[in-house]
């Protein structure tokens, strides 16, 4: 489990971002002070940042100039509401790893800090990109799904909530899980869409693959 810290000021969207992240399996703290979130970030108790750029006291442009001049190598991932190609560099060039325009979708977010992750564990073997489960596999940076060897075409939605179940193998996932982690805090809650897209899943990926447990949500079997 890998400890997360957000530092975002606007409270929506950092339980957003908190919300999704604990339901795929991580541990997020919030903080909405740059001041605070730097001190936080050298602590050495987190594994990842995400890093608004918009503080209320110092920016994130400063958080993130003060960590790399202290040596402090811990993922970064930058939001902001500005999209300038002058922003995205001076934040690239500052030592950010990533940097991602508000508003953005929390599956893409989502995957980029699965490969941060992944990127910040030197010894972790090159397959550590692939979730398998039985004969379904997933590469998270091609994002191709197999199926016994078979490539099958997965749309971006679909293939975000196939890597949701196999993240949680045999773990009952909720409808609500499912729709922030996939689908975003913006979405409607009272939606059907989990329900179609799992249908999808059954049909690309195998039937039996994918139960329902009634009144609680979906497990990969």
């Amino acid at each position: 489990m890998s400890q997360i810290l957000i530092i975002e000021d606007e409270p929506r969207i950092a339980a957003f971002v908190a919300k999704g992240l604990k339901s795929a399996g991580h541990t997020a703290h919030v903080e909405a002070s740059g001041v605070t979130g730097g001190q936080l970030a050298v602590s050495g108790d987190f594994d990842l940042v995400i890093l608004d750029v918009g503080l209320p006291d110092i920016d994130g442009f400063e958080v993130l100039n003060r960590l790399r001049g202290q040596g402090v190598t811990i993922p970064v991932i930058m939001l902001t509401a500005r999209s300038s190609v002058t922003d995205t560099v001076a934040g690239l060039e500052g030592g950010a790893d990533d940097y991602m325009a508000k508003p953005f979708s929390f599956e893409e977010l989502l995957a980029r800090v699965r490969l941060r992750l992944r990127g910040a564990d030197a010894g972790a073997a090159s397959s550590s990109t692939t979730l398998s489960h039985r004969d379904l596999s997933l590469d998270l940076r091609t994002r191709r799904a197999t199926v016994d060897g078979r490539e099958v075409d997965l749309s971006a939605r679909e293939f975000t909530l196939a890597e949701a179940f196999l993240t949680n193998p045999g773990q009952v996932l909720s409808r609500e899980q499912l729709l922030s982690s996939v689908w975003g805090y913006d979405f409607d809650p009272g939606s059907n869409v989990v329900d179609v897209y799992v249908r999808y899943l059954r049909r690309k990926l195998g039937a039996d693959r994918f139960e329902t447990v009634r009144g609680m949500g979906y497990r990969l079997v």
